[in-house]
């Protein structure tokens, strides 16, 4: 019996240390962040969309739209190869997806009505962006995460997108937490230690996750790991980031990929250690209307290691699109 006190003296202590310690654990604070706007590069721009101020960047004018939809951890800076060459055959638009870049990070006793951080939200904002240009149609391009977005957004408004292009977009794994932990990440003790965990992604963690990215690391120079880590000055970029993870869920699009019937240009890199070059070439398969490129010696983000085989791919499909002509295969 005495035996049998200890354990439950224990068994109670460790319950309480998990419930309380993390809510008196130390939690250092961020330096004094700044606004989104102080931190704009040349050609950005801001516009207000869905009561949230969003930072994009815009080449070009006409037909086709491109609208470029950046993956996790990055922002519009990821498009900087490839925004203005594609701009100069069309409109070329990349904006910072909520929690991302230098579009704003509004808290959650600050907003009103739906969740910014939502998969459906972001849909929403790529067609309100739309409406705000006045383009009734647009091609969207996403990268990894942000080709989640982009499919979504064609299963969602299938007649404001004309075509896809998914580059190492995540659509079999990732996207979210399984359902039945979204509990534990909304309790009082995640709040407090979830932003403190993310804060990895502005040390060593995040350098060594973007060097996983690219095929050859040796190519990333300071200018981009300073790119990268721009928006991490931002105020409150901790608390967005983790309240993007507890909206975001397990993507279920790989059920639905029979309902898609824009025509889809898929590429990955042939080195892709995040989405590994077999899911795109398994959705390439899966989707009733896909192309696919494969861009050699290429890993994550080919728009930025190796944006003029980038280029080429998606120009040679776009031009197809625009003489009404079925989408060309182009392999690496």
């Amino acid at each position: 019996m005495k035996a049998l006190r200890i354990l439950g003296v224990v068994l109670i202590g460790l319950v309480v240390l998990v419930a309380v310690g993390p809510l008196v654990i130390p939690i250092p604070p961020l330096l004094e962040g700044v606004d989104e706007e102080s931190l704009a590069w040349p050609d950005s721009q801001f516009i207000e969309l869905g009561g949230l101020k969003v930072h994009y960047q815009r080449y070009g004018e006409g037909q086709p739209v491109m609208i470029l939809l950046h993956g996790f951890g990055a922002s519009t800076f990821s498009w900087r190869e490839v925004l203005k060459p594609l701009g100069a055959h069309g409109t070329a638009i990349a904006f910072d997806r909520p929690g991302f870049g230098l579009t704003e990070r509004p808290m959650p006793e600050e907003w009103e009505g739906p969740n910014p951080y939502t998969l459906d939200f972001q849909a929403d904002l790529v067609i309100a962006l739309m409406d705000a240009i006045r383009t009734p149609q647009a091609i969207l391009i996403g990268n990894s995460a942000g080709g989640t977005v982009a499919l979504y957004t064609a299963l969602k408004y299938p007649e404001r997108v004309q075509a896809l292009v998914l580059v190492d977009a995540a659509i079999y794994n990732g996207g979210g937490a399984p359902v039945w932990i979204q509990p534990f990440l909304n309790t009082p003790q995640m709040n407090r230690l979830g932003p403190l965990m993310v804060r990895s992604l502005a040390g060593e963690q995040g350098v060594a996750f973007l060097r996983s990215a690219w095929h050859d690391p040796s190519k990333i120079t300071d200018d981009i790991v300073a790119g990268y880590r721009r928006p991490l000055q931002v105020r409150n970029w901790d608390r967005a980031l983790w309240e993007l993870t507890k909206a975001s869920r397990a993507s279920t699009l790989s059920q639905k990929l029979g309902e898609v019937r824009q025509p889809v240009l898929v590429i990955s890199g042939d080195d892709d250690r995040i989405v590994p070059t077999e899911e795109s070439v398994r959705l390439a398969r899966e989707l009733p209307n896909a192309r696919l490129s494969i861009i050699p010696e290429c890993g994550h983000v080919p728009q930025e290691e190796c944006p003029e085989a980038f280029l080429h791919t998606v120009l040679t499909f776009v031009m197809s699109l625009d003489h009404g002509k079925e989408p060309v295969e182009v392999q690496g």
